[in-house]
């Protein structure tokens, strides 16, 4: 017995991995996301109450992206330098704000005054949590970021259903209730403060100073690897600008099903998102986070050609595995630019995060424009390509090498 005590070994404690915590900051992810993605699972009634043209509702969304990505990358700078623990409870403050104004805007600056606040509440979230995350992941960071990030995965697949159960059923002032998960988020993002003060930033420190050796790339290759990192997340996000924003407007054009079907078909797209998440990360983490990247953007374009062919019942099953292939490219790419610039692990989160929030945002107020000028199917038909951009994949470089 003695023997087989001695022969099992222990892990330093940086390199242990804390489900505990990254469930929590999960769940408050879930929570998040859930709320944001309210505003644009209400947009068909918005536009219908408010008399919105695409145009507007891409704006709406523009201004809500914005505000949830132009931050991020400073805030991320700042907790590097003078970390926050307090800035997660205190940022779902703003969420909770701006959906109380949405329950009761009725006119379309007060409409943009909530996005903006709601925008606001995620762009303190993102970079903090991440950073988290990647405090409490130990060797595994592939891992805990699929699960930090299929937190958020699996609340903005809530959000429509959420939105078609209950928005619908009882109007746009049902958001309301709803801003009472931002307390709920606040109270669990307090404790996951506690944590971060007291263990995490010493996990942090201890892992620089003695934990997995850091691998430092030429200036040159750093930048080339992140821009590409970038211009992939361009082509991911503004696809999936395209489909969280109009394909319920397609899907009722196109084939005439009701607004409750089309939240439903949506759900679905954004569960298949939810399941490709938590994919990606530990086959990253498995067989290289570089060859993840490369099928993850490139592996969905025979789908996004087909799909503006398709009829009712092969859109379905068709979303269902663009969701599944792009998705699982985001936990990859983060940890990857994470590993190119290392001790600077939320700044590389708030921009990554904020810049697939301002591509979205960007690529919805775009393609609104395109929306009304040639018809919702030009979306598809145009964003169809957006995938081939994963060729670039092919020059990244490779730390892990």
């Amino acid at each position: 017995m003695n023997a087989t005590k001695a022969a099992a070994p222990t892990l330093p404690a940086t390199e242990t991995t804390v489900f505990g915590v990254i469930l929590a900051i999960s769940f408050c992810h879930l929570l998040n996301d859930m709320m944001q993605s309210l505003l644009p699972a209400i947009y068909p009634n918005l536009k219908t109450e408010l008399g919105l043209s695409f145009s507007q509702i891409g704006l709406v969304t523009l201004v809500y992206q914005l505000t949830a990505s132009i931050l991020q990358p400073l805030i991320g700078l700042y907790a590097d330098r003078k970390p926050t623990p307090l800035a997660l409870p205190g940022g779902t403050l703003f969420s909770l704000a701006g959906l109380l104004v949405l329950s009761a805007a009725h006119s379309y600056w007060l409409l943009l005054v909530g996005a903006a606040m709601l925008g606001m509440g995620s762009s303190v979230f993102h970079p903090e949590s991440s950073r988290v995350a990647r405090m409490a992941a130990g060797r595994r960071h592939g891992l805990a970021q699929s699960m930090f990030q299929v937190g958020g995965n699996a609340g903005s697949a809530l959000g429509p259903l959420a939105a078609a159960i209950v928005v619908v059923r009882w109007g746009q002032s049902s958001l309301a209730f709803f801003a009472m998960l931002a307390l709920l988020s606040c109270a669990i993002l307090w404790n996951v403060g506690q944590w971060y003060r007291h263990h995490g930033l010493a996990r942090l420190t201890r892992g620089r100073a003695g934990g997995q050796p850091v691998v430092t790339l030429p200036r040159g290759k750093v930048l080339t690897g992140i821009a590409i990192l970038l211009a992939l997340i361009f082509s991911k996000y503004v696809y999936l600008a395209s489909l969280t924003s109009y394909f319920t407007f397609y899907l009722i054009h196109r084939f005439g099903v009701s607004v409750e079907v089309a939240q439903l078909h949506l759900f679905v797209f954004l569960g298949a998102v939810a399941v490709g998440t938590i994919a990606g990360g530990p086959i990253g983490d498995r067989f290289g986070r570089k060859y993840v990247i490369w099928f993850s953007i490139l592996g969905a374009l025979p789908f996004t050609l087909l799909l503006p062919h398709a009829s009712l019942f092969w859109t379905g099953p068709l979303t269902v595995v663009i969701g599944l292939i792009l998705a699982s490219a985001f936990p990859a790419i983060v940890v990857l630019a994470q590993e190119f610039v290392p001790g600077k692990i939320g700044m590389i989160s708030g921009l990554f995060f904020g810049f697939s929030f301002g591509m979205g945002g960007i690529g919805a107020a775009v393609l609104g424009e395109v929306a009304d000028r040639g018809g919702i199917e030009l979306v598809y038909m145009i964003c169809a390509f957006l995938p081939a951009i994963g060729l670039l994949a092919a020059f990244l470089p490779d730390p892990e090498r």
